[in-house]
């Protein structure tokens, strides 16, 4: 590796770091709109076009205001938990392919944070890497009421990220299965990339209906697309899942005792995870970059940023159905939280797993009529 790659290296860490802090600003600023729009109010009008300022404004006050540390807190711990908050949570998203990649000075750079062979492994370790702030925030704060709120955090993310995790392998082994594919992989490029084309050729006597039909995995996944879409609202802490910050119990949950900067970066991770889960969903279950790139009728450069529109399109979708599931839904009981995770989605996701694994041998033993 020579200076040239080491400087590709840091400008994809740089670049993805910047389009996260930019994002979460026009993520906020959205759900600030989307829910004032259903709940028939303005939302942000006053600073700048529509608005769009108001969370620029926020974020300074919130980085000059002055930060206030109680006396009994744990300091090490109290001051490492904002950052095990966004650093797994950035780290996450440097797995999203982007789009197929660019040749820069000869060298082919994907436009992906880092393309590892065990993406889907590191997207899990990362995910339980981040419960570790909630519960030190918590617990270091010297209070109640913070350490019921990471307790809380620890029994839900325990709850959901196994069904999220059992979803996420049902989808590895039906890419195991795609043509032309040798073996398995957790790359979410290789995922990608075996979500080109449409079903032609999949089942003999459909194939005049499914050759129009996108080759993605949320249509024969569809119940593992649902269990992974509830378990990420869940995992990231989000109505009606938002137990650990639940304010008629909890004052403000495990961050009650932080200020300035250091809530700001808890407030950063939370928004950068629902990115990263829906951009995570869009790649595994449809298609993520794959779109049409209308080749000769567009400008080249056109062309060549196609793809990281059409993945950010479908990323919003899930997006904005966050946002419509926090406008809509009441909060949940605890012990209805824990009982969709442990009662409902985990059997669910296991019945659907073992449902996936005989599907899948039939198609690769064969039958007249699978493939």
């Amino acid at each position: 590796m020579d200076w040239v790659d080491l400087l590709l290296v840091a400008a994809r860490v740089v670049g993805v770091f910047a389009l996260l802090v930019v994002l979460t600003i026009v993520n906020i600023w959205l759900e600030r709109k989307v829910v004032a729009d259903m709940q028939n109010r303005v939302g942000p009008a006053r600073a700048g076009p529509w608005g769009i300022l108001q969370t620029l404004a926020d974020g300074v006050k919130l980085f000059f205001k002055e930060q206030v540390t109680p006396r009994k807190v744990d300091l090490g711990a109290y001051l490492l938990a904002p950052f095990l908050a966004v650093v797994p949570a950035f780290l996450i998203f440097m797995m999203v392919p982007l789009g197929p990649g660019l040749e820069i000075a000869g060298r082919q750079v994907p436009l992906q944070g880092a393309d590892l062979n065990i993406g889907i492994l590191f997207i899990l370790a990362m995910s339980s890497m981040a419960v570790y702030a909630v519960v030190l925030a918590g617990w270091s704060s010297g209070s109640k009421y913070p350490l019921l709120g990471g307790v809380r955090a620890t029994a839900q993310a325990i709850s959901y990220e196994a069904a999220m995790g059992l979803a996420m392998v049902a989808v590895v082994m039906f890419s195991a299965t795609a043509p032309g594919a040798e073996s398995g992989t957790l790359s979410l490029a290789e995922i990608v990339e075996r979500q080109s084309g449409t079903w032609s050729g999949t089942v003999a006597f459909l194939d005049p209906v499914v050759s129009f039909i996108p080759r993605w995995y949320v249509f024969p996944q569809v119940v593992a697309f649902v269990i992974f879409f509830l378990a990420a609202v869940a995992e990231t802490n989000r109505a009606p899942f938002d137990l650990v910050e639940a304010e008629q119990e909890l004052v403000g949950g495990f961050h009650t005792e932080y200020s300035g900067i250091r809530f700001a970066m808890f407030f950063l991770a939370e928004y950068i995870n629902i990115l990263s889960m829906c951009a995570i969903a869009a790649t595994l279950f449809f298609g993520g970059w794959n779109g049409p790139t209308w080749e000769g009728v567009v400008p080249g450069w056109v062309s060549a940023i196609l793809p990281v529109v059409w993945l950010m399109l479908k990323s919003y979708v899930l997006v904005v159905a966050f946002f419509w599931i926090r406008a809509t839904l009441p909060r949940l009981r605890y012990d209805q939280l824990m009982t969709l995770g442990w009662k409902r989605l985990i059997p669910a996701s296991m019945l659907w797993l073992v449902i996936s694994t005989v599907v899948i041998g039939f198609r690769q033993f064969g039958l007249p009529f699978i493939g």
